[in-house]
């Protein structure tokens, strides 16, 4: 009977399902505020910015990345800096809605669009890079597990130690059980040989949205001796996710997910995957916090901490021009912020931006198939 009923949802319909018990969840979650508290903490001694943050205990690690600051010890709400002889801007991050606040995402993920061939993808990589996997692409292979023996294996020694390594205390490990059901059912488990080595392994699965196949990397792993030589492990990984990409033209899946990273413009994981082609999409991703902007000093707020923002289902960038930084420093800044899948970029100014400024930031988007509206926001 549960197997004749689950024939009668389609996959599209399932991952519908799955993001409402997922924001249901959350909200659930939300919900519980004696796990609640109103603290404030400064992003960094450089500035002047602290925030007043209001949600559960376990989430405020959480607000500290996205907005990407260095954290002092954490004060008391009243412990104003005006005390401390700085002019405070107040920036508000909370897990409810408040008047104007930004509804901005915790996790991105990179999708890259298929349907065409490999060497169009490949194209707008950087010389550097196609010429290194070209070079090495030969020396590797991918072999399938399926045993609960070599699944578990896998986990043991190269998903979660490596996920270990790279996030510490926030690294969010996948159950065993879960691990060896999805490599089982809906997904796979490969490794990565080089010669008779074994030196990555990729866990993956497919996620139908919307009627559309997407072949969705849930977490790469590698094992101890690559993971600890950083030459060795960006040679591996480019070669690791390149692979993936390779087999999820071959069966013919319209998106390649290279996976989730954190929701921030400046982060490095988010830039790696948008120089090999990936464009920023939630894809099913319900956990999100509200960000108000400071009264004054928005433009050099969000010039130093850059926001993803969501408007309905739709992606936006948050982008500031304050006074101060040359029209070449403002242009280096956002070399690397130039994504895909945006909606929308706002940007906010101390000051009237120069046309050249402006069609140097249009010209970077010229490429896309739908570039971004740039909306000028005029701030103090």
């Amino acid at each position: 009977m549960r197997e004749h009923i689950r024939k009668l949802i389609t996959p599209s319909m399932r991952f519908e399902i799955r993001k409402f018990l997922t924001w249901a969840q959350d909200i659930m979650g939300r919900a519980c505020l004696w796990r609640w508290e109103i603290t404030s903490f400064r992003l960094q001694t450089s500035n002047d910015y602290e925030v007043l943050y209001v949600g559960r205990k376990s989430r405020k690690e959480m607000a500290k990345l996205l907005i990407g600051g260095k954290p002092e010890v954490d004060t008391k709400p009243g412990d104003s800096t005006q005390q401390r002889g700085v002019a405070p801007h107040r920036v508000l991050i909370s897990e409810m809605p408040s008047a104007g606040a930004l509804y901005v995402p915790h996790y991105l993920s990179a999708i890259i669009p298929l349907g065409r061939p490999l060497e169009e993808i490949i194209a707008r990589y950087d010389g550097e890079l196609r010429r290194n996997i070209r070079k090495c692409r030969p020396l590797y292979r991918m072999q399938q597990v399926l045993t609960d023996e070599e699944i578990g294996k896998a986990d043991r020694e190269m998903l979660q130690p490596y996920a270990q390594a790279r996030h510490g205390l926030h690294a969010q490990q996948f159950d065993s059980q879960d691990v060896l059901r999805i490599a089982k059912t809906v997904g796979r488990l490969d490794l990565v040989m080089k010669g008779d080595e074994v030196v990555a392994c990729h866990f993956g699965c497919v996620i139908t949205r919307a009627g559309k196949r997407y072949w969705s990397t849930l977490r790469f792993g590698y094992p101890e001796a690559v993971f600890n030589d950083p030459k060795r492990l960006r040679e591996v990984n480019s070669i690791t996710t390149f692979m993936a990409l390779e087999w999820a033209i071959e069966q013919g899946f319209d998106y390649y997910d290279i996976g989730q990273c954190l929701a921030r413009p400046d982060d490095g994981l988010l830039k790696w995957k948008r120089r090999r082609g990936g464009d920023v999409d939630t894809l099913g991703n319900q956990a999100f916090m509200f960000v108000r902007l400071p009264k004054t000093g928005i433009a050099k707020f969000l010039w130093e901490f850059p926001l993803f923002a969501v408007e309905g289902s739709r992606l936006t960038l948050h982008l500031g021009l304050p006074d101060g930084p040359s029209d070449e420093e403002i242009v280096d800044r956002y070399r690397e912020m130039v994504f895909g899948g945006l909606f929308k970029i706002y940007i906010y100014c101390a000051k009237a931006p120069g046309e050249l400024l402006l069609e140097n930031l249009r010209d970077r988007y010229a490429h896309f198939q739908s570039p971004p509206i740039l909306e000028k926001v005029v701030c103090n």
